[in-house]
């Protein structure tokens, strides 16, 4: 059982690369999702992970997360998630002696680019990177169901632009 605590934000230009000390293909899919909370399948290069997540109080929720073989991953993404795969490369950074993630989404999802940080606690401070633009970890906008559910209606692959371009006040219903 464990705490996550992460804040989001847009790229705001490549000088991450220049930090990043390693990536790695995933592939998430939605299983199930309820009452915010929801169950991710994940399958990486080097292990795959199922997810159970409650709904975000403030920053923070509870992540319960296991690994499993991935064959079942492989087979639960095939037929529990349909629509719901997103794929993306995950750059590991350090910066400051933080180590962020960095994920370059891929195929309708190509236009997002979005990196995160966990804490140990809410208010943690940490010196933001200057490829760090705005955070969107409160805009619904940019949760990866709502992105992965938008793009599906999309026939162009999705784009910061166009996300920010939506209101949010209209976005509880997607």
């Amino acid at each position: 059982m464990n705490i996550e605590i992460e804040r989001k934000f847009l790229l705001r230009n490549e000088g991450w690369r220049d930090e990043a000390l390693g990536v790695e293909r995933l592939r998430d899919g939605l299983v199930s999702e309820s009452g915010g909370g929801k169950v991710r399948v994940r399958l990486g290069e080097r292990q795959a992970s199922l997810a159970v997540k409650t709904n975000s109080v403030g920053l923070a929720r509870w992540e319960f997360e296991y690994c499993i073989p991935p064959a079942d991953a492989e087979m639960m993404l095939a037929t529990m998630c349909g629509d719901m795969v997103v794929e993306k490369l995950r750059y590991r950074v350090v910066h400051a002696g933080f180590e962020w993630a960095v994920d370059l989404y891929e195929k309708r999802l190509a236009g997002i680019a979005i990196a995160e940080i966990e804490l140990a606690h809410a208010d943690q401070r940490v010196p933001l990177p200057p490829w760090v633009g705005r955070e969107v970890t409160a805009d619904e906008r940019f949760r990866k169901r709502n992105m992965a559910r938008l793009s599906l209606a999309s026939e162009a692959p999705l784009t910061v632009a166009h996300l920010l371009a939506l209101p949010v006040r209209e976005f509880a219903s997607v």
